[in-house]
């Protein structure tokens, strides 16, 4: 497993898109990903609520693209809070290896509570072996877990909601025991005046890895389904903005 050190993957305030629509839906999104200068750590490819039963020939593509800008491509898993059976995990992280070359996986509602811990475990180093101890492994929780599941993986998303809540957030303590760009956060509904508020409050709480965006969630938007990363399918008003303020990524 990559570790967020000096010669890691983590070395600067950047972007992760947690879950863009097809290619077919949004090509626009995908190819901005790729655009020179674009400060992105990774990016997520879920093809049908996994890797699918075949390979998707535009997914193909834009996996190789992205790969080609030097950045990690991440296979989304859906934990579904623990009640995923381990073999079932496993053959889908297989076919995203073999199909689409990814760099890690998305662990996408994945448990928090201590008790899940041991079997979050077993999942990640069985994908970290996957790739050779290369996989860039991505905790989907969208709220602060028992702090063991900091050893689990290299990043954490310890924020996933609405503006309105993130602006009145609180860290957790324990997070201030690792380094900056150990945690992910991805928020919608925050208004253009706001983006720097927004981004003064990821550096405070130790987020490298961010996804901001205007749009908003609807109805039921950030429960199961589809609906879960909606919010994140299409690109900010401000993605520009989002851009320059951040600056230059680092992708590996």
């Amino acid at each position: 497993m990559s570790h967020l050190t000096a010669t890691g993957t983590v070395r600067a305030l950047g972007v992760g898109a947690p879950g863009y629509a097809h290619p077919l839906l949004a090509p626009v999104e995908w190819a901005e990903l790729t655009r020179p200068g674009t400060p992105v750590h990774w990016a997520v490819l879920n093809v049908a609520d996994g890797p699918g039963s075949r390979p998707d020939p535009h997914c193909l593509e834009t996996a190789g693209r992205l790969r080609h800008a030097r950045v990690r491509v991440l296979g989304h898993l859906d934990l579904a809070h623990g009640s995923r059976p381990f073999g079932e995990l496993v053959s889908q992280a297989q076919r995203y290896v073999d199909w689409y070359r990814v760099g890690g996986f998305y662990l996408d509602r994945c448990p928090t509570d201590r008790t899940d811990l041991p079997g979050v475990r077993r999942v990640t180093s069985t994908l970290s072996a996957l790739l050779g101890g290369d996989a860039h492994l991505v905790l989907g929780q969208g709220s602060h877990p028992y702090p063991g599941y900091a050893e689990a993986a290299d990043q954490l998303v310890t924020f996933s909601g609405a503006w309105a809540d993130y602006r009145w957030s609180q860290v957790a303590e324990w997070t201030a025991e690792y380094p900056e760009g150990k945690f992910a956060h991805f928020v919608h509904g925050v208004p253009r005046t706001h983006l720097d508020e927004a981004l003064r409050i990821a550096r405070w709480q130790g987020a490298g890895t961010i996804f901001f965006t205007d749009r908003a969630a609807g109805p039921g938007g950030m429960g199961g389904g589809a609906g879960r990363t909606a919010p994140f399918h299409s690109l900010p008003g401000y993605w520009d903005e989002i851009v320059s303020r951040i600056g230059q990524g680092v992708s590996e």
